[in-house]
């Protein structure tokens, strides 16, 4: 799946999830089910953890090492950031 596919069909889950607590609840608990039936491509082996932000509590996302890196450690920019986009607004830090 595309990334803007993904963002597309994530967006919808999120309004959804938004409108109906039930709905919400069983994203928070069955994330990967929910994808799935929601039209998100989930490959087999992996799994999904959705946490809800608040305006007191944001989650930054820690992405995983990559097997190598072909920049120096000292080198990196944003494109780490970039590569783990995490919908942060301005609001809810500093």
């Amino acid at each position: 799946m595309e990334r803007e596919q993904f963002q597309k069909a994530y967006g919808k889950i999120v309004a959804k999830a938004w409108a109906d607590e039930g709905f919400k609840q069983r994203l928070l608990s069955q994330p990967t089910t929910v994808l799935k039936e929601n039209g998100i491509d989930v490959p087999p082996g992996v799994e999904f953890n959705v946490v809800e932000s608040t305006s007191n509590l944001v989650h930054l996302i820690l992405p995983a090492k990559p097997d190598s890196l072909d920049v120096a450690v000292e080198d990196l920019d944003g494109r780490v950031a970039a590569a783990s986009w995490c919908p942060v607004s301005a609001g809810n830090i500093g």
